[in-house]
């Protein structure tokens, strides 16, 4: 049998041509599809996510960019380490330009210029007595609030100029009217959107210590409020501290000053307050309100209509809808998926990204990552980003927190 070929012919050697410049006009038709749709992805916020140092190290910032049109997460520009080991937790000035990171391995709060390209420039710090829990800024962006300890609980109040955090105006010691001997400790830490008045949680571990000694009677969970007056003076409000449940883990409080909400750990629930004009509280009549497993943090839309809590042990988020004349939060009903908002393995840190108030993240902590969902601007409702969940590359994220893009931070999000 004879064999044949055409390749060395110049009728072969001419398909081969042809077959190669199609091959070439395809290849390029990719290149340019994946940079046009690259080119399509707006980014609508940048992201920033703290997380533990590898090896005991200073803990990491990393930075995603989220997409307007999914909610889907990109690795954003090169991050920042902390400033310290073990951060724990992240606040950002209202005009968006500063991020203050506390770290409990080194008992500081470092401050970073956040640039237009999202970067961070680390800029100063201080250093306290003892680790800090949570932090806070007002919306003013005059002063930063600073809950710290591990056995007695202290607010510290320090003065902004410029995101520049300068000295001590005023502090505080968080102990409880009749058993100020007790262990406490504090867990988070918010300023009224007015700027009038600051709140501690605290829990009283004399009094609440599962797998431990219990030495108080006292009530174990509590709510510290005080009002913020000339030169950063805090006056206690009448009726300080409120009960706050067996273990307060997280508060927040509406964009209309109005309302105070706090995630009871232990008992699975919600507690909320009205604010009167004094920056007293009372409860809210009809509460407390049923939470997933493990309520460990809490945020709420820029809006001011719905809520959504990050349950740690069901590694889930609940979603209400806030009455808006009585501050009470009903649950978001997803009527077209599903009926629990699934997140990786727990979630410690959530929060409503500030430009289009239309996603939702949570830090992950054993999942070493990020969940994202979208918010359904009618109802409340959750349903999962593009591409959900998003690893970190470091360990342990523990919070997250978040500054519009661009032209994105003037579209009109107010209550």
């Amino acid at each position: 049998m004879k064999f044949s070929t055409s390749s060395g012919s110049p009728a072969g050697r001419h398909r081969l041509g042809k077959l190669s410049q199609l091959f070439l006009v395809a290849t390029i038709g990719l290149v340019v599809a994946g940079l046009l749709s690259a080119c399509s992805l707006v980014t609508a916020a940048f992201v920033y996510v703290a997380a533990a140092g590898n090896s005991g190290g200073d803990g990491v910032i990393q930075i995603f960019a989220s997409d307007s049109q999914s909610g889907a997460l990109r690795t954003g520009a090169a991050g920042s380490d902390s400033g310290g080991p073990s951060p724990v937790s992240m606040a950002v000035s209202g005009d968006f330009n500063n991020l203050y990171v506390a770290n409990q391995g080194n008992n500081s709060v470092v401050h970073f210029a956040i640039n237009s390209n999202g970067t961070l420039s680390k800029k100063d710090s201080v250093t306290l007595a003892d680790p800090p829990a949570s932090v806070a800024v007002n919306a003013a962006g005059t002063y930063l609030f600073v809950a710290s300890g591990t056995t007695t609980a202290t607010l510290t109040v320090y003065s902004l100029s410029n995101g520049t955090i300068g000295s001590v105006v005023a502090q505080e010691a968080l102990t409880i009217p009749g058993f100020q001997t007790d262990i406490v400790v504090p867990t988070g830490v918010t300023a009224l959107a007015n700027n009038n008045a600051v709140y501690v949680t605290v829990n009283n571990r004399s009094a609440y210590n599962p797998g431990g000694t219990v030495t108080s009677n006292a009530n174990p969970g509590w709510l510290f409020g005080f009002e913020v007056g000339s030169g950063g003076a805090l006056t206690p409000v009448i009726g300080n501290p409120y009960r706050a449940g067996v273990k307060p883990s997280a508060l927040v409080g509406d964009p209309t000053s109005r309302f105070i909400y706090v995630t009871d750990y232990a008992s699975n629930s919600l507690i909320g307050y009205t604010v009167l004009s004094n920056g007293s509280l009372s409860f809210l009549i009809n509460g407390p309100f049923k939470t997933g497993a493990q309520p460990a943090a809490i945020a709420i839309d820029p809006r001011g209509r719905y809520l959504y809590v990050a349950n740690s042990l069901d590694s889930s988020v609940s979603a209400y809808i806030i009455d808006l004349a009585t501050g009470t939060p009903s649950a978001a009903v997803n009527v077209t998926g599903a009926s629990i908002n699934s997140t990786d393995t727990q979630p410690v840190s959530i929060i409503v990204e500030p430009a289009l108030g239309r996603y939702v993240y949570t830090a992950n902590q054993l999942g070493n990552s990020v969940s994202g969902f979208k918010l359904d601007p009618n109802s409340g409702s959750l349903t999962p980003a593009q591409a959900t969940p998003y690893p970190t590359k470091a360990p342990k994220p523990a919070a997250i927190v978040s500054v519009p893009h661009g032209n994105h931070a003037t579209q009109a999000v107010a209550p």
